[in-house]
């Protein structure tokens, strides 16, 4: 690998890492980098293994420290004393889903398409991770009333979904134009 396409995989991955370590500092619910990051890596990284490992490295990485130094101590009874090694599976489904949407909408990063993508992104988070909580929670039942009432009660966090994904697709696509424009090496092919 040249030079310039390390420097240019360097910078890829440093900004999906500070974009999944924001998940540590306080937020609203779900306004998080996920979606942003997906696209982000499907956007950017050439090889579709890293457009998918890059990300989903550093989703894991803050998921370490988010349920074993935060959420642990916030919720006790909830996590116990045990170490958590992993996130939500539904959680990392809809992420992959959402790094497969990138490399369908994003062949050509334009606004346009980072809008359609961070839209539609924040869809597929809503119906993956509220259809994993409709099979997982024993209050909703497996019923067409159960699916309704696990989606219904997702829907006021959608909207900080939909708003998160907008504002960090902003951020992390944003960010990685200007670094372009500031450092020509890395206005190359995708790394």
């Amino acid at each position: 690998m040249n030079n310039k396409i390390q420097l240019r995989f360097g910078i890829i991955s440093i900004i999906v890492l500070v974009a999944a370590l924001s998940r540590l500092l306080p937020h609203p619910y779900n306004f998080t980098p996920i979606g942003a990051m997906g696209l982000f890596g499907a956007a950017h990284l050439s090889r579709k293994y890293l457009a998918f490992l890059v990300p989903f490295l550093a989703m894991w990485i803050s998921d370490l420290l988010l349920n074993n130094l935060i959420y642990a101590r916030l919720y006790p009874d909830f996590y116990g004393e045990s170490f958590v090694w992993m996130g939500n599976l539904w959680v990392y489904g809809s992420f992959a889903a959402i790094v497969g949407l990138g490399f369908l909408l994003l062949r050509q990063v334009k606004v346009s398409n980072l809008l359609a993508a961070s839209l539609l992104a924040s869809v597929l988070f809503f119906a993956i991770t509220n259809f994993g909580v409709w099979l997982a929670d024993p209050k909703y039942p497996t019923t067409a009333a159960g699916l309704l009432a696990a989606y219904g009660a997702g829907i006021p966090f959608f909207w900080n979904t939909l708003l998160g994904d907008l504002f960090y697709v902003g951020v992390l696509f944003g960010t990685y134009e200007w670094a372009q424009r500031r450092f020509p090496a890395l206005a190359m092919e995708k790394a």
